[in-house]
């Protein structure tokens, strides 16, 4: 990348040069502040160095670059000895926050360093290309994320809303439409109910423009929140209160610009949904860090194409969205993701507003969602990952209509638990990866239903089982009561001609441990990254670990679970072990409805 190309890319407006050829003397600057650059070398064979080849600044921020024809590892360490030595000049004449870049204007390659400190523990290896001065910003300096000050305050905000009776049911859609509608500068202050409900209209309408499903969408959104009866029937001081509470209370918190913001929205958005949904106990919210888990195992990235059938909240199109802006290098790149590779199918009206507003929160150029059912909507061909957590007591109309034909007249519920939606979808798409989560029922052997048995045939007969991992207990707390695992498919590879056995892994404790008017929240700072890294070694490298992993050869007869195969380690047994097995058995007795809440 010439010089040129940098300045452009990073903003020529920022470009601060004192002498000829856009470079920056320190020796210079800091004499205009009676400073003498000589009393800040590091050592004397850096004497030399006092013109930086490019600095730009804004705010509190200065990105220092030196360019070199090529960075050659000969000459690495002399290259960030003359690097450092600019960030201390730098930090002498501004004290600003730094981003220091050697860019090579031959081969484009960069390296990016963090805080000014200019060694290879400060090295950001993600960073492949220049990026624009904002994008920095936004990335590194911006509004610090608190996640627990994020669910704290959802809590709160909850109650506010009870307290102003707004109907349960449609407190997340509400809060999700008013925290859209302030992102893009709402004026609320001194109107009118009226008024403010015609503003956040107007939001929505500028922001779904150019979406194709415009008119479902906005329909969607005028009759669950904008025209509901609690909305407008809401005095306009307590609407204000609402607005208020959310600007300062959820949104200083929250930074959507970087990938930790959007990580953070989403978990707000999730998490509200758990608080407002616990009347409805078939609402599995899958939890952001589990949704990542699995993002990571299918390999989401640039490239993806992705679809989850039965979206929900839209938790797996935001984390995978997420996830291949993060690895795209242009923003062309990130255009193509957010238009054309982020696709989900919701049936229930509800769901499918919510999604479409937690999608539009983060920015996702309109994506494709659409509300209806993913047995009638064509499957784009470019899919190749499917994310997905289906309905596990789906309803006649819920279910795929062939399949319902097979029903007794007795039945009124899905017997596959979920099941038979894997294998449809399964069947829509040539190859790829998919997950999903499912519940305990359809892992096991022999002993459940024979729709469960019949589809676990019908998928081995098209798909590899590639892996099957034990999820937490509890990891629904506190929406569903449902006890899940997350299975893996190859897509269009059959199981018996695989040459591999599957990997199964027993992942119940993700570090995540209840609290009260919180929810699940880390035991203790940062300890989901190291669970997260540990089980992601295991499966793509394939280990078996005592307690953790094994890998196994199964048919569809036999059980799909870890627990059925592992050895265990006894001597590291305890009381609290024994009690956490009976515990675990018990909520599995209650899950599959053998014995009741009160035993």
């Amino acid at each position: 990348m010439i010089r040129a190309d940098i300045i452009n890319t990073i903003g020529r407006v920022y470009l601060e040069e004192n002498i000829e050829n856009g470079e920056f003397s320190y020796q210079k600057a800091l004499s205009s502040v009676g400073k003498n650059y000589k009393d800040y070398i590091l050592n004397d064979t850096l004497r030399n160095h006092k013109n930086l080849d490019l600095r730009f600044v804004k705010d509190k921020l200065s990105i220092l670059v030196e360019t070199k024809q090529r960075l050659e590892k000969r000459n690495k360490k002399n290259d960030m000895l003359q690097l450092q030595q600019y960030a201390e000049y730098e930090r002498e004449l501004t004290g600003n926050s730094l981003i220091c870049i050697l860019a090579s204007t031959v081969t484009d390659e960069i390296i990016v360093f963090e805080d000014g400190i200019i060694d290879d523990a400060h090295i950001l290896k993600n960073e492949r290309k220049i990026r624009s001065l904002e994008e920095y910003q936004n990335e590194f300096l911006g509004v610090s994320n608190n996640k627990l000050k994020v669910i704290q305050n959802t809590y709160d905000l909850n109650e506010l809303l009870h307290s102003y009776g707004i109907n349960e049911k449609i407190r997340s859609q509400f809060v999700g439409t008013c925290l859209l509608a302030l992102k893009n500068n709402l004026i609320y202050k001194g109107l009118t109910t009226k008024q403010i409900r015609s503003g956040v209209q107007e939001k929505i309408e500028s922001l779904l423009d150019k979406d194709l499903n415009k008119v479902t969408k906005l329909a969607v959104l005028k009759n669950k929140v904008i025209d509901h009866q609690n909305i407008k029937d809401l005095k306009s001081e307590d609407f204000m209160s609402v607005l208020d509470n959310i600007k300062n209370n959820i949104l200083p918190f929250i930074n959507d610009e970087s990938m930790l913001g959007q990580d953070l929205l989403n978990l707000f958005f999730t998490t509200f949904n758990k608080y407002v949904g616990r009347a409805d106990k078939n609402q599995a919210f899958t939890p952001d860090h589990i949704v990542h888990f699995m993002c990571k195992v299918v390999g989401v990235n640039r490239n993806s194409f992705v679809l989850d059938p039965c979206c929900g909240s839209g938790a797996f199109l935001v984390r995978a969205m997420t996830e291949a802006l993060n690895d795209c290098d242009t923003k062309k790149e990130k255009e193509k993701v957010k238009k054309e590779q982020i696709y989900g199918i919701e049936y229930e009206e509800t769901a499918f507003g919510l999604s479409t507003t937690n999608m539009l929160i983060h920015g996702d150029g309109n994506s494709n969602i659409i509300n209806g059912s993913c047995f009638k909507e064509d499957i784009d061909p470019r899919i190749n990952i499917v994310l997905m957590n289906p309905p596990y007591n789906g309803s006649k109309n819920q279910c795929e209509p062939e399949y319902v034909k097979s029903w007794s007249v007795k039945t009124k519920e899905d017997p596959s638990k979920g099941f038979h939606y894997v294998y449809y979808i399964a069947s829509q798409i040539r190859s790829g990866k998919l997950a999903v989560l499912l519940p305990l029922q359809c892992a096991i052997g022999a002993k459940t239903s024979p729709d469960v048995i019949l589809y676990k045939k019908k998928m081995l007969e098209e798909h590899t089982l590639d892996a099957v991992f034990s999820l937490p207990i509890d990891m629904f707390y506190p929406g569903a009561n449902a006890i899940a695992c997350c299975m893996v498919f190859d897509i269009g590879i059959r199981h018996e001609k695989s040459g591999r056995p599957t990997f199964f892994g027993y992942f119940r404790d993700d570090g995540f441990v209840k609290r009260k008017k919180i929810g699940r929240v880390e035991k203790k700072e940062n300890i989901w990254n190291e669970i997260e890294q540990h089980w992601l070694d295991l499966y793509f490298n394939r280990k078996e670990e005592t307690n953790y992993s094994i890998l196994k050869s199964v048919n569809y007869e036999d059980e799909w679970l870890a627990e059925a195969y592992m050895e265990t380690d006894y001597s590291k047994l305890n009381t609290n072990d024994f009690q956490k097995v009976l515990n675990e058995h018990l909520g599995y007795l209650i899950s599959i409805g053998e014995i009741n809440d009160e035993g």
